[in-house]
This record gives C-alpha cells, sequence and structure tokens, in this order.
C-alpha cells in the first residue's frame, strides 16, 4: 500500500480591498479553491501584514480610501519580488501600462469574472515559483568616459551604470537614458516634457507618465531608500533634480 501524499501547501493571498462585501465574496471564493486569504482592508494594514508574515500573492486594489494604488504598488515593488494582480475599475491603456511598468504581475479590470481571476492567480503564481535564480553578475572594467557619484561610476561609453561593488547594475536603455539626462543637468530642476525632449522623445500624456515609472524603477536601483531619495530628488508640480555632484571621467 502505498502511502498517501502530503496535501499540497496552501498559498497565501493579500487581499487589498477597502469594500467590506467584496472583500467577504472574493475571499469565500478563493478560500474554497483552497487559498489562505488575508484581507487588508487599506495600505497600512498590508504594510503591517508584511512586516509579519510572508505572503505568495498580493490582490490590490487601486481605488483605496488612505493612498494612491499605484504608488503603494511602487512601494511593496522597491522592497519585495512577491506577484502582485492589481484589480481595478480604471480600463484606461494608459492606467494598464503603468501598472505593469511599475512591476504588476497582471492587471484585471472590474467587474471580472472569479474564475478569471483565480485562473490568472495560478498562471501568475505558477510564473513566480518557476522562475529561475538570477545569474551571476559580471564585474565591469574601468570606463574611458562618463561620471561618478558616490561610488556609483555611470559608463557613458560602454553605456552601463556600475555600482559601488563594482557589479553591473541591470538598466533598460529608457531608464540608463534618463539617469545620463539627470546626472548631466545635476542641479537643474526639468520638467517631464524636458527630460523627454532630451531623451529624443515625443511628448504625451503617455510618455509623460512613464517618465514617473521610470524614476521609480531608477530610485529601486541605486538608491538605499528609495522612498526618501539622496540621488534623483522631486520637486513638486516642477519635476525632477539630480541633486549629487557627478565627477566627470575623461
Amino acid at each position: 500500500m502505498t502511502a498517501p501524499s502530503a496535501a499540497r501547501p496552501r498559498l497565501h493571498i493579500a487581499l487589498v480591498e477597502d469594500d467590506p462585501l467584496v472583500a467577504d465574496s472574493l475571499g469565500d471564493f478563493l478560500g474554497r479553491e483552497e487559498y489562505q486569504v488575508h484581507p487588508c482592508p487599506s495600505g497600512a494594514a498590508l504594510r503591517a501584514l508584511l512586516s509579519r508574515a510572508p505572503v505568495d500573492l498580493i490582490l490590490l486594489d487601486l481605488g483605496l480610501p488612505d493612498e494612491d494604488g499605484f504608488a503603494l504598488a511602487a512601494q511593496i515593488r522597491a522592497q519585495s519580488p512577491v506577484p502582485i494582480i492589481m484589480l481595478t475599475g480604471r480600463g484606461a491603456d494608459v492606467d494598464r501600462i503603468v501598472g505593469l511598468e511599475l512591476g504588476a504581475d497582471d492587471y484585471v479590470v472590474k467587474p471580472f469574472n472569479p474564475r478569471e481571476l483565480l485562473a490568472r492567480i495560478k498562471a501568475v503564481t505558477r510564473r513566480a515559483q518557476a522562475a529561475p535564480p538570477p545569474p551571476p553578475i559580471p564585474t565591469a572594467a574601468p570606463p574611458q568616459k562618463g561620471y561618478r557619484f558616490a561610488g556609483w561610476t555611470l559608463d557613458l561609453a560602454l553605456r552601463r551604470l556600475v555600482q559601488p561593488n563594482g557589479a553591473i547594475a541591470d538598466l533598460s536603455t529608457t531608464e540608463f537614458e534618463l539617469l545620463t539626462v539627470l546626472v548631466e543637468s545635476h542641479g537643474e530642476v526639468l520638467s517631464r516634457q524636458e527630460i523627454l525632449r532630451r531623451c529624443g522623445r515625443t511628448s504625451d500624456a503617455v510618455f509623460e507618465r512613464s517618465i514617473d515609472v521610470t524614476i521609480l524603477r531608477l530610485r529601486r536601483k541605486i538608491e538605499a531608500n528609495p522612498q526618501q531619495p539622496a540621488f534623483i530628488r522631486t520637486e513638486r508640480g516642477i519635476g525632477y533634480l539630480f541633486a549629487t555632484q557627478p565627477t566627470p571621467i575623461g
């Protein structure tokens, strides 16, 4: 006689939803599907949960009463790779693009079929569990042209950013171009439109919103504390400022 197989561990889902009727209904449905659901009526409740227990997935309603859901998603992604599925009544392309650029793994527009959400949860958690470990990060040779700031090196010739420990930072082309514009304009406050112009891009609503997303991603990669940035600072109502004095190379 073969021994019975061990029960599959229940995945822990944080459900960030301020509407108690929606939270109860969705929580009951997912509970019947063998998920452990922890309701969080606010961003503060989610932070409290994450501080004391790991979760396998976050279902994040963007329409929270205490803060902007996009900003909350960016904060989570800056601290953890936990999968995030955004739930929202906003179906505009620009909102969907911003959500995915901020690091969300999926974006579901209300009203939705619970079975469709369940399928998306399974797909996202499968991808997260199957993700390979990151490859070793190569070290960099000395740059010929660029800038140094606070131990970082922006290599313009080879188009790369070198961390203080000598490893090469993983920047996209857009992130590198935006950082270069900011570093070369250090001490000058640049509007979103001016940043796009200096990057050689057309200014429109989608691209201007993408500046904010790229800034958030850069801060996650170069700031010791992305919530209190030392390098890329926000000048409210105006734009962005690279506040550290760089040293030119070459």
